[in-house]
């Protein structure tokens, strides 16, 4: 036997109080009869069934209580086995960890701000497979596909600016990087989410995203940041301050819009643009996602499946209370 709701099981500890209070109750009732009728005209003037019939009572009642808490706990035993196909979207996030993501135009910077909500992101997907590709001047798989949500929010943390050490925004490398994470043998329902805040330095994004589409796969892109650039945070120990270059202006990073939206075009996928830190990742994943990416089936399993019993409890705890308040005496029967 199972249980659906063990903590339920809990509530038998009540029925010692129970129990103690009936029998209290029983010995003070025989009592009080025998003060009131004296000892010897007990047997002659009292029912020798009557004190029998509180002990019944008193068991049916018991009875009762203890189906009704097996009940609550959903008491299963007999099962079936049965198929279960989950649908959804392969889905690979390309986080932009370059250094420029440390500006702090969107508190506490660019990069918490996505992963943050990321993690939102996380929290309501339901059968699509997710990964994480980390890039900055190059790309690795920092998750691959999964449906272990809890791994990839692992994965998700361990993400920083110290992660890639080539420096730089290669947008185009992470697109090729992500489109080879999937099964290469299934193209059907693939999208990228391609979070960045800066321009492509490579030169080829456009490039990447055609050889995307022939792939089969829409790049979802979200631009972090203003147009007129944010003054990036120096990372070098004991220096504070703001990156400068060789001529020691302060280093701005700004956000090439219309790259990203070619490329989110060129694929059939969706832009959107950032500068508060609201990415609204979620309505992003049901609005476009959702509608432009068509499910396939990701997983099918078989599953053992518990009969559910607890309607036996309570026909017994019914039963017992029939019992108890139906039973009648014989005078009762004789009239």
């Amino acid at each position: 036997m199972r249980f659906g709701n063990q903590d339920y099981l809990n509530l038998l500890w009540l029925m010692i109080p129970l129990i103690v209070f009936l029998i209290h109750t029983y010995k003070k009732k025989k009592l009080l009869i025998e003060v009131f009728l004296g000892k010897s005209l007990v047997s002659r003037l009292l029912d020798p069934l009557a004190l029998k019939r509180v002990k019944i009572d008193n068991v049916l009642t018991i009875s009762a209580v203890f189906f009704l808490i097996l009940a609550l706990s959903q008491p299963r035993w007999g099962y079936y086995w049965k198929d279960l196909e989950q649908k959804g979207v392969d889905i690979i996030i390309a986080l932009d960890v370059s250094s420029s993501m440390l500006a702090q135009d969107i508190k506490p910077n660019r990069l918490e701000r996505a992963k943050h909500k990321i993690a939102d992101l996380l929290n309501m997907l339901e059968g699509d497979r997710i990964g994480l590709v980390a890039f900055a001047g190059t790309s690795y798989l920092q998750c691959p596909l999964t449906l272990d949500y809890s791994a990839a929010r692992i994965f998700l943390n361990a993400i920083d600016t110290k992660l890639i050490p080539v420096q730089g925004t290669a947008i185009s490398h992470a697109i090729r990087t992500s489109v080879k994470s999937f099964n290469q043998q299934d193209t059907r329902s693939r999208a990228i989410i391609l979070i960045t805040d800066g321009e492509d330095q490579t030169g080829d994004a456009i490039q990447s995203a055609e050889w995307a589409k022939e792939h089969e796969t829409k790049i979802f892109a979200i631009g972090i940041g203003d147009r007129i650039g944010a003054p990036i945070p120096s990372s070098e120990p004991g220096v504070t301050g703001f990156k400068k270059d060789k001529d020691g202006e302060v280093i701005l990073t700004k956000l090439d819009e219309q790259t990203l939206q070619q490329m989110a075009l060129l694929t059939g996928g969706a832009y959107v643009r950032s500068v508060i830190g609201d990415m609204d990742l979620q309505k992003l994943y049901l609005e476009n996602i959702k509608h432009k990416v068509e499910n396939k089936e990701i997983k099918t399993e078989r599953k053992r499946v518990w009969e559910e019993r607890f309607q036996w409890m309570i026909f017994a705890a019914l039963l017992c209370l029939i019992v108890k308040y139906t039973r009648k005496t014989p005078s009762q029967r004789n009239k």
